[in-house]
């Protein structure tokens, strides 16, 4: 790899950190959380153990910083490219569709796999990270139910449940089992439907790409 250069102190400590947040993503992405070890990165990252401690005294610290990036960097996009002016349904559903699109860009742990790799204190420290993608579906959610598309549900219970919903589906939308527009369509169906959202009407929104037409005897 070659030598980090920039023209600043500054420049030079940003690129290096940038270099290390790169490395833990591909190791991630190659062995797992639990075997990657500080000597890892600092050898994927181009650097030595100890300029690595200088940023980063532990894994647990590190890892916590590369969750943190990665979400400010998914709420980032999310406020970006939500669509704006349409309804609450069909901003939910950018929302599942960006939500999946990041598992299969960005295919590390979820945070609660990550707290119970690192520890309790980690767990707290991931939570709070996480909490501004669950602020954003909840405003949706409200927006949604201020305006009577969806029924009255508790808004931040609800968008616990759907990320719970998104998350289960990181594994086989990793590992290539499932398609993303169909649990995509399912996803966001279901919640949809569960909001009391009309079966017309979330079929303008996004077809149902699950459903089956079977052909049974009449005898």
């Amino acid at each position: 790899m070659p030598k980090i250069t920039a023209p600043t102190i500054a420049a030079h400590r940003a690129r290096t950190r940038e270099r290390i947040m790169e490395a833990v993503d591909e190791l991630i992405r190659s062995q797992g959380i639990d075997r990657v070890s500080m000597t890892d990165v600092a050898n994927a990252a181009g650097i030595t153990r100890t300029a690595l401690y200088n940023y980063f005294p532990d894994k647990p610290t590190l890892l916590l910083a590369f969750t943190e990036e990665v979400n400010n960097r998914f709420v980032e996009d999310y406020r970006r490219e939500l669509p704006s002016g349409v309804s609450a349904a069909r901003r939910l559903s950018a929302f599942v569709r960006l939500q999946l699109e990041g598992i299969v860009a960005h295919p590390h742990p979820p945070a609660a796999e990550l707290g119970a790799s690192l520890g309790p204190q980690a767990y707290q420290a991931l939570a709070a990270h996480v909490a501004p993608m669950q602020s954003l579906l909840t405003e949706i959610l409200e927006e949604g139910i201020a305006g009577g598309e969806f029924d009255a549900m508790p808004p931040e219970a609800v968008a616990r449940l759907t990320l719970s919903m998104v998350g289960s589906q990181r594994i086989p939308l990793v590992s290539g089992e499932i398609d993303p527009e169909e649990t995509h369509a399912l996803v966001t169906r279901f919640v949809l439907r569960a909001l009391g959202v009309e079966t017309e009407t979330v079929d303008t929104i996004v077809p149902d790409r699950t459903r089956t037409d079977t052909v049974g005897d009449d005898t």
